[in-house]
């Protein structure tokens, strides 16, 4: 697997990253974590990553855990949204984590929007 993203990455490196922060999020007890593919429906990215967390530093330790366990074979391209924490994005180019407060979520509804997106057994 290549360690960054000036190196293109094989679908199947892409897929294993997402899953890896799947269960990393599992593993800090991220709120109804869900895995979209989305490479037959944008070209903007392969997958969406969502979930939430509980409050303000919850959703804090999701990022950061992600951040850590990815760091040794993808670095993410822009994280934003770490400020106001109702909704953190991290943007790995080829997936798209996002990490929201349940209001949030509840408010915009991605899965909703990308309901057309088959979801990733992890």
């Amino acid at each position: 697997m290549k360690k960054n993203n000036t190196n293109k990455l094989s679908s199947e490196d892409i897929l294993n990253l997402a899953k890896k922060a799947v269960e990393i999020a599992i593993e800090k007890k991220a709120i109804d974590v869900k895995l979209l593919d989305l490479r037959d429906l944008t070209t903007m990215t392969d997958f969406f990553i969502i979930c939430s967390g509980q409050i303000d530093e919850h959703m804090k330790a999701i990022v950061k855990a992600i951040e850590k366990g990815l760091i040794d074979h993808i670095k993410a391209h822009h994280i934003e949204g770490y400020s106001n924490q109702n909704w953190i994005l991290m943007d790995y180019f080829d997936f798209v984590i996002h990490v929201f407060n349940p209001e949030t979520r509840n408010y915009y509804n991605l899965e909703k929007l990308w309901s057309e997106a088959p979801i990733v057994e992890y």
